[in-house]
Protein backbone atom coordinates (compact mmCIF):
# COMPACT_ATOMS: atom_id res chain seq x y z
CA UNK A 1 0.00 0.00 0.00
CA UNK A 2 1.30 3.45 -0.89
CA UNK A 3 1.41 5.96 1.96
CA UNK A 4 2.27 9.64 1.58
CA UNK A 5 3.87 11.76 4.31
CA UNK A 6 3.79 15.53 4.00
CA UNK A 7 6.89 16.80 5.76
CA UNK A 8 10.38 15.41 6.44
CA UNK A 9 11.40 16.50 9.90
CA UNK A 10 12.78 13.95 12.36
CA UNK A 11 9.32 13.02 13.61
CA UNK A 12 7.97 12.58 10.10
CA UNK A 13 10.95 10.38 9.25
CA UNK A 14 10.38 8.29 12.39
CA UNK A 15 6.72 7.76 11.47
CA UNK A 16 7.71 6.94 7.88
CA UNK A 17 10.19 4.28 8.98
CA UNK A 18 7.61 2.72 11.31
CA UNK A 19 5.16 2.53 8.40
CA UNK A 20 7.87 1.04 6.19
CA UNK A 21 8.27 -1.93 8.55
CA UNK A 22 5.02 -3.41 7.19
CA UNK A 23 6.26 -3.32 3.60
CA UNK A 24 4.23 -0.25 2.68
CA UNK A 25 5.51 1.95 -0.12
CA UNK A 26 6.39 5.22 1.61
CA UNK A 27 6.60 8.50 -0.29
CA UNK A 28 7.74 11.50 1.75
CA UNK A 29 7.22 14.99 0.37
CA UNK A 30 9.77 17.68 1.23
CA UNK A 31 10.24 21.27 0.14
CA UNK A 32 13.95 20.90 0.97
CA UNK A 33 15.65 20.33 -2.40
CA UNK A 34 18.96 19.46 -0.68
CA UNK A 35 17.33 16.57 1.16
CA UNK A 36 15.69 15.32 -2.03
CA UNK A 37 18.98 15.54 -3.95
CA UNK A 38 20.87 13.63 -1.25
CA UNK A 39 18.25 10.87 -1.25
CA UNK A 40 18.40 10.62 -5.05
CA UNK A 41 22.21 10.41 -5.04
CA UNK A 42 23.01 8.50 -1.85
CA UNK A 43 19.76 7.11 -0.43
CA UNK A 44 20.33 9.14 2.76
CA UNK A 45 18.99 12.40 4.18
CA UNK A 46 22.01 14.61 4.76
CA UNK A 47 21.99 16.26 8.19
CA UNK A 48 18.80 14.44 9.19
CA UNK A 49 19.42 10.71 8.86
CA UNK A 50 22.76 9.51 7.58
CA UNK A 51 21.93 5.81 7.33
CA UNK A 52 20.71 4.49 3.99
CA UNK A 53 16.92 4.50 3.91
CA UNK A 54 15.02 1.26 3.25
CA UNK A 55 14.28 0.62 -0.42
CA UNK A 56 10.53 1.13 0.13
CA UNK A 57 11.05 4.71 1.43
CA UNK A 58 11.20 7.44 -1.22
CA UNK A 59 11.59 11.22 -1.17
CA UNK A 60 10.21 13.80 -3.58
CA UNK A 61 9.59 17.51 -3.92
CA UNK A 62 6.48 16.86 -6.02
CA UNK A 63 3.03 16.76 -4.42
CA UNK A 64 1.70 14.93 -7.47
CA UNK A 65 4.31 12.17 -7.26
CA UNK A 66 3.86 11.82 -3.49
CA UNK A 67 0.06 11.62 -3.58
CA UNK A 68 -0.55 9.73 -6.80
CA UNK A 69 -1.99 6.33 -5.87
CA UNK A 70 -1.64 6.90 -2.10
CA UNK A 71 -4.25 5.31 0.18
CA UNK A 72 -3.22 7.20 3.32
CA UNK A 73 -1.86 10.73 3.74
CA UNK A 74 0.03 11.69 6.91
CA UNK A 75 0.48 15.34 7.91
CA UNK A 76 3.84 15.58 9.72
CA UNK A 77 4.79 19.19 8.98
CA UNK A 78 4.81 22.05 11.48
CA UNK A 79 1.26 23.15 12.34
CA UNK A 80 1.64 26.59 10.72
CA UNK A 81 2.08 24.96 7.28
CA UNK A 82 -0.97 22.66 7.37
CA UNK A 83 -3.37 25.24 5.95
CA UNK A 84 -1.14 26.02 2.95
CA UNK A 85 -0.31 22.38 2.32
CA UNK A 86 -4.04 21.59 2.15
CA UNK A 87 -4.44 24.25 -0.55
CA UNK A 88 -1.43 22.95 -2.46
CA UNK A 89 -2.47 19.28 -2.51
CA UNK A 90 -6.12 19.83 -3.50
CA UNK A 91 -5.53 18.98 -7.21
CA UNK A 92 -4.04 15.59 -6.23
CA UNK A 93 -6.14 14.64 -3.21
CA UNK A 94 -8.77 11.90 -3.63
CA UNK A 95 -11.73 11.63 -1.27
CA UNK A 96 -11.07 7.91 -0.89
CA UNK A 97 -7.78 8.74 0.88
CA UNK A 98 -7.53 8.46 4.65
CA UNK A 99 -5.82 11.38 6.40
CA UNK A 100 -3.78 10.99 9.58
CA UNK A 101 -2.64 14.12 11.42
CA UNK A 102 0.54 13.55 13.42
CA UNK A 103 1.27 17.28 13.64
CA UNK A 104 0.67 18.87 17.05
CA UNK A 105 -0.62 22.42 17.35
CA UNK A 106 -3.44 24.83 16.56
CA UNK A 107 -3.59 26.75 13.28
CA UNK A 108 -2.56 30.30 14.04
CA UNK A 109 -4.45 32.50 11.58
CA UNK A 110 -7.83 30.78 11.95
CA UNK A 111 -7.38 29.58 15.57
CA UNK A 112 -8.74 26.20 14.47
CA UNK A 113 -7.85 22.62 15.34
CA UNK A 114 -5.92 20.98 12.52
CA UNK A 115 -8.64 18.37 11.96
CA UNK A 116 -11.08 21.20 11.21
CA UNK A 117 -8.66 22.80 8.76
CA UNK A 118 -8.09 19.55 6.89
CA UNK A 119 -11.77 18.64 6.86
CA UNK A 120 -12.87 22.04 5.54
CA UNK A 121 -10.08 22.41 2.99
CA UNK A 122 -10.11 18.88 1.59
CA UNK A 123 -13.83 18.18 2.11
CA UNK A 124 -13.25 14.88 3.89
CA UNK A 125 -14.25 13.18 7.14
CA UNK A 126 -11.75 10.35 6.72
CA UNK A 127 -9.53 11.96 9.34
CA UNK A 128 -7.57 10.41 12.20
CA UNK A 129 -5.30 12.11 14.73
CA UNK A 130 -2.38 10.50 16.57
CA UNK A 131 -0.64 12.02 19.58
CA UNK A 132 1.37 10.81 22.55
CA UNK A 133 4.71 10.59 24.38
CA UNK A 134 7.03 9.90 21.46
CA UNK A 135 10.34 11.60 20.74
CA UNK A 136 11.49 10.94 17.20
CA UNK A 137 14.93 9.75 18.30
CA UNK A 138 13.39 7.17 20.65
CA UNK A 139 11.20 5.81 17.84
CA UNK A 140 14.20 5.66 15.51
CA UNK A 141 16.14 3.72 18.14
CA UNK A 142 13.37 1.13 18.46
CA UNK A 143 12.22 1.99 21.98
CA UNK A 144 8.68 0.85 22.92
CA UNK A 145 6.38 3.87 22.59
CA UNK A 146 2.64 4.59 22.57
CA UNK A 147 0.17 6.94 20.89
CA UNK A 148 -3.48 7.83 21.36
CA UNK A 149 -5.49 7.58 18.14
CA UNK A 150 -8.78 9.41 17.60
CA UNK A 151 -10.84 9.52 14.43
CA UNK A 152 -13.90 10.98 12.78
CA UNK A 153 -14.94 7.44 11.83
CA UNK A 154 -14.07 3.89 12.86
CA UNK A 155 -12.96 2.81 9.39
CA UNK A 156 -10.20 5.44 9.30
CA UNK A 157 -9.12 4.60 12.83
CA UNK A 158 -8.81 0.89 12.05
CA UNK A 159 -6.85 1.64 8.89
CA UNK A 160 -4.26 3.73 10.76
CA UNK A 161 -3.86 1.18 13.56
CA UNK A 162 -3.42 -1.62 11.04
CA UNK A 163 -0.65 0.11 9.10
CA UNK A 164 1.22 1.75 12.00
CA UNK A 165 1.00 -0.40 15.15
CA UNK A 166 3.83 -2.92 15.58
CA UNK A 167 5.84 -4.76 18.23
CA UNK A 168 7.37 -1.47 19.47
CA UNK A 169 4.51 0.96 18.81
CA UNK A 170 1.18 0.77 20.64
CA UNK A 171 -1.90 2.73 19.52
CA UNK A 172 -4.81 3.10 21.94
CA UNK A 173 -8.13 4.32 20.46
CA UNK A 174 -10.19 7.14 21.94
CA UNK A 175 -13.32 8.86 20.65
CA UNK A 176 -12.18 12.36 21.69
CA UNK A 177 -10.58 13.89 18.59
CA UNK A 178 -10.88 17.38 20.10
CA UNK A 179 -9.27 16.48 23.42
CA UNK A 180 -6.41 14.56 21.81
CA UNK A 181 -5.48 17.56 19.67
CA UNK A 182 -5.79 20.02 22.56
CA UNK A 183 -3.56 17.84 24.75
CA UNK A 184 -0.97 17.54 22.00
CA UNK A 185 -0.92 21.30 21.48
CA UNK A 186 -1.15 22.66 25.02
CA UNK A 187 1.45 20.32 26.53
CA UNK A 188 4.04 22.28 24.53
CA UNK A 189 3.07 25.44 26.44
CA UNK A 190 3.46 23.64 29.77
CA UNK A 191 6.82 22.29 28.59
CA UNK A 192 7.99 25.88 28.12
CA UNK A 193 6.99 26.58 31.72
CA UNK A 194 8.85 23.48 32.90
CA UNK A 195 11.95 24.63 31.05
CA UNK A 196 11.65 28.06 32.67
CA UNK A 197 11.65 26.46 36.12
CA UNK A 198 14.67 24.33 35.22
CA UNK A 199 16.47 27.38 33.85
CA UNK A 200 15.83 29.17 37.14
CA UNK A 201 17.59 26.31 38.93
CA UNK A 202 14.57 24.46 40.29
CA UNK A 203 14.74 20.68 40.28
CA UNK A 204 12.41 17.81 39.33
CA UNK A 205 10.19 18.23 42.40
CA UNK A 206 9.15 21.70 41.26
CA UNK A 207 8.62 20.50 37.69
CA UNK A 208 6.37 17.71 39.00
CA UNK A 209 4.51 20.35 41.02
CA UNK A 210 3.91 22.28 37.80
CA UNK A 211 2.71 19.20 35.91
CA UNK A 212 0.25 18.28 38.66
CA UNK A 213 -1.22 21.78 38.84
CA UNK A 214 -1.36 21.99 35.05
CA UNK A 215 -3.46 18.82 34.84
CA UNK A 216 -6.27 20.51 36.77
CA UNK A 217 -6.25 23.58 34.52
CA UNK A 218 -5.98 21.56 31.31
CA UNK A 219 -9.00 19.44 32.26
CA UNK A 220 -11.02 22.66 32.44
CA UNK A 221 -9.57 23.95 29.18
CA UNK A 222 -10.47 20.74 27.33
CA UNK A 223 -14.00 20.88 28.73
CA UNK A 224 -14.58 24.51 27.73
CA UNK A 225 -13.29 23.90 24.21
CA UNK A 226 -15.55 20.90 23.59
CA UNK A 227 -13.42 17.89 24.47
CA UNK A 228 -13.63 15.21 27.15
CA UNK A 229 -11.67 16.15 30.31
CA UNK A 230 -10.84 12.46 30.88
CA UNK A 231 -8.61 12.58 27.80
CA UNK A 232 -6.01 14.27 30.01
CA UNK A 233 -5.33 10.77 31.42
CA UNK A 234 -4.55 9.30 27.98
CA UNK A 235 -1.22 8.86 26.17
CA UNK A 236 -1.96 12.21 24.50
CA UNK A 237 -2.49 13.87 27.88
CA UNK A 238 -0.47 13.05 30.98
CA UNK A 239 1.84 10.71 29.03
CA UNK A 240 2.97 13.38 26.57
CA UNK A 241 2.92 16.07 29.26
CA UNK A 242 5.35 14.14 31.45
CA UNK A 243 7.70 13.37 28.56
CA UNK A 244 7.83 16.89 27.15
CA UNK A 245 8.03 18.65 30.49
CA UNK A 246 10.85 16.56 31.94
CA UNK A 247 13.26 16.22 29.03
CA UNK A 248 15.82 18.61 27.50
CA UNK A 249 15.23 16.77 24.19
CA UNK A 250 12.12 18.93 23.80
CA UNK A 251 12.62 22.20 21.89
CA UNK A 252 9.80 23.71 23.95
CA UNK A 253 11.59 22.76 27.16
CA UNK A 254 14.89 24.16 25.84
CA UNK A 255 13.16 27.39 24.84
CA UNK A 256 11.76 27.76 28.36
CA UNK A 257 15.18 26.97 29.81
CA UNK A 258 16.66 29.80 27.73
CA UNK A 259 14.08 32.20 29.17
CA UNK A 260 14.63 31.13 32.78
CA UNK A 261 18.40 30.76 32.60
CA UNK A 262 19.40 33.81 30.55
CA UNK A 263 16.52 36.28 31.03
CA UNK A 264 18.04 37.81 27.89
CA UNK A 265 15.56 38.90 25.22
CA UNK A 266 18.17 38.78 22.44
CA UNK A 267 19.16 35.18 23.21
CA UNK A 268 15.48 34.24 23.44
CA UNK A 269 14.81 35.73 19.99
CA UNK A 270 17.86 33.96 18.56
CA UNK A 271 16.57 30.63 19.86
CA UNK A 272 13.22 31.21 18.13
CA UNK A 273 14.96 32.08 14.87
CA UNK A 274 16.98 28.88 14.92
CA UNK A 275 14.30 26.47 16.17
CA UNK A 276 10.65 25.64 15.52
CA UNK A 277 9.00 26.05 18.93
CA UNK A 278 5.39 24.93 18.50
CA UNK A 279 4.46 25.91 22.05
CA UNK A 280 5.44 29.54 21.45
CA UNK A 281 2.83 29.91 18.70
CA UNK A 282 0.24 27.70 20.41
CA UNK A 283 0.51 29.80 23.55
CA UNK A 284 -0.45 32.94 21.64
CA UNK A 285 -3.34 31.23 19.84
CA UNK A 286 -4.80 29.55 22.93
CA UNK A 287 -4.52 32.80 24.90
CA UNK A 288 -6.56 34.58 22.21
CA UNK A 289 -9.16 31.81 22.13
CA UNK A 290 -9.60 31.89 25.91
CA UNK A 291 -9.94 35.68 25.91
CA UNK A 292 -12.57 35.50 23.18
CA UNK A 293 -14.53 32.84 25.03
CA UNK A 294 -14.05 34.68 28.35
CA UNK A 295 -12.56 31.59 29.97
CA UNK A 296 -9.85 31.91 32.62
CA UNK A 297 -7.12 29.26 32.70
CA UNK A 298 -4.58 30.71 35.18
CA UNK A 299 -1.54 28.64 34.14
CA UNK A 300 -1.87 29.81 30.53
CA UNK A 301 -2.09 33.47 31.59
CA UNK A 302 1.05 33.22 33.72
CA UNK A 303 3.12 31.51 31.01
CA UNK A 304 1.85 33.98 28.40
CA UNK A 305 2.89 36.98 30.51
CA UNK A 306 6.40 35.59 30.95
CA UNK A 307 6.90 34.62 27.30
CA UNK A 308 5.15 37.50 25.52
CA UNK A 309 5.12 40.33 28.06
CA UNK A 310 8.59 39.61 29.52
CA UNK A 311 7.31 39.28 33.06
CA UNK A 312 9.88 38.04 35.59
CA UNK A 313 10.24 34.24 35.08
CA UNK A 314 10.43 33.85 38.87
CA UNK A 315 6.73 34.75 38.99
CA UNK A 316 5.95 31.21 37.81
CA UNK A 317 7.21 29.55 41.01
CA UNK A 318 5.37 32.13 43.10
CA UNK A 319 2.19 31.43 41.15
CA UNK A 320 2.41 27.71 41.87
CA UNK A 321 2.67 28.31 45.61
CA UNK A 322 -0.16 30.85 45.71
CA UNK A 323 -2.51 29.08 43.25
CA UNK A 324 -5.86 28.13 44.82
Amino acid sequence: MKICLLGTGMYGLAIGLELAKKNNEIWMWSENSTLVADWEQNGTLKGLYNDVLPQNVHLTGSYEKALNGAKIVFFVSASKYVDKICDDIKPYFKHSMTVCIATKGIEESTEELLSNIVSEKLLTNNITVISGPTFAVDMLNGNPVALAVASMNKRSENKIIACLANENLKLRPTKDIIGVQLCGAIKNCIAIASGILNGLGYMESTQAFLINESLHDLKELIFYLGGNPKTILSFAGVGDLMLTCMSPKSRNFKFGYTIGHTKNSQKIKEFLLKNTVEGYYTLDVIHKILLRKEVEIPIIDVIYDIVYNEKDPASLAKFLIEKK
